[in-house]
């Protein structure tokens, strides 16, 4: 797409002048920083939509720029301290800079991640999937380098799955939510650890057993090719009470009133919908499960979360940043103003033609 795409962009952009439709703004995705170096040559401001948390931005941007120091294969155990940003140990820096991103198979997409950065400051400035309120800390810190708009939640949680155009790679297995319909409120555990995730047979085993012995019921995304590392009689064991699929309408599963507990790899729109849809996970708002999986701590969080001594506080801080992403989105929020003042820009230089 770089070896066509600039050439046939800055053709569209002469063309939609010529029909005396000037471009006025160019916003982008950062996998095509090659949009931003077409936009500058042609003298048209452009900004970027960045779909994840300020935090991770913040940590490939000073990676990429060698501000801080990461861990290498060399020097594996190094804590990076970025500012704006708790202290990460080596094993909470995002998977793409970790040392062992440099090998297969997630070296390209690792490249192809960091290249995003290369003209950063070409860009006039950088919408965040995310809110003020979540992050002011990350943004102001981040602020004399790029400007970050948080223009998030950008979820749409009364949608109709049924009726909306999704972008899921992988067909939603059918009858997930009708299931859900048919168990107690808050009472589901959903799983869904991401496309990217790879478990061992053991970990499997692991899941499956707590499952098993847990008596709750649960709606388990396991991917087609993962189904084969699910013990022997598994299904059949838990056939009533759990649900196994291939893929789910996630937003619509979180939203879901029979959902109690999400056992999540936290990715970011996992964090968002679990945030505007009031479940419960990080921001004090969830239990950290570390690797690899074993049924006694796995055991232990769902139960914590479940109604364990801490239940209530994790229910709490929930709320509260569910109200907070509402009210960023919701009429003179701070979301709302951050894309209404875009708009202003744009609508004025428009005139200016």
């Amino acid at each position: 797409m770089e070896t066509v795409g600039p050439a046939a962009f800055a053709d569209l952009i002469t063309k939609q002048s010529m029909a005396g439709q000037p471009v006025t703004y160019v916003v982008n995705n950062p996998l095509l920083p090659w949009v931003a170096d077409v936009a500058t040559d042609m003298g048209i401001p452009c900004a970027v939509l960045w779909v994840q948390s300020c935090a991770v931005f913040s940590t490939y941007y000073h990676y990429h720029h060698g501000l801080v120091e990461f861990p290498t294969e060399t020097n594996p155990n190094i804590s990076v301290c970025l500012p704006g940003i708790p202290t990460m140990t080596p094993e909470e820096i995002p998977s793409f800079l970790q040392p062992s991103a440099n090998s297969k198979p997630f070296k390209s997409l690792s490249k192809a991640i960091l290249e995003q950065f290369r003209n950063m400051d070409k860009v006039s400035r950088v919408f965040v999937n995310s809110f003020t309120e979540l992050e002011p800390e990350a943004i102001d810190a981040i602020a004399k380098y790029v400007q970050l708009i948080p223009v998030g939640p950008l979820v749409e949680p009364e949608a109709n799955s049924g009726s909306t155009i999704r972008g899921d790679l992988i067909k939603a297995t059918d009858g997930c939510l009708e299931w859900l319909d048919t168990q107690a409120p808050q009472s589901v555990i959903y799983i869904s650890l991401g496309s990217l995730c790879a478990f061992t047979k053991e970990e499997m085993t692991e899941i499956a057993y707590e499952l098993t012995t847990n008596g709750r019921p649960f709606l388990w995304v396991v991917r087609p090719d993962s189904r084969e590392l699910l013990p022997q009689g598994f299904l059949e064991e838990v056939k009533g009470r759990g649900m196994v699929v291939g893929w789910s309408p996630q937003d619509s599963v979180l939203n879901h009133n029979s959902t109690g507990c999400f056992l999540t790899h936290c990715g970011w729109n996992s964090m968002l919908w679990l945030l505007f849809d009031t479940l419960r996970l990080e921001l004090n708002v969830g239990v950290r499960l570390k690797g690899p999986v074993q049924r006694n701590a796995l055991h232990a969080a769902i139960e914590g979360v479940m109604g364990g001594q801490d239940a209530e506080a994790i229910k709490e801080h929930a709320a509260k940043w569910k109200e907070a992403g509402k009210t960023a989105l919701s009429k003179g929020g701070s979301s709302d103003r951050n894309i209404q003042a875009f708009v202003d820009e744009v609508m004025k230089r428009a005139t200016a033609f």
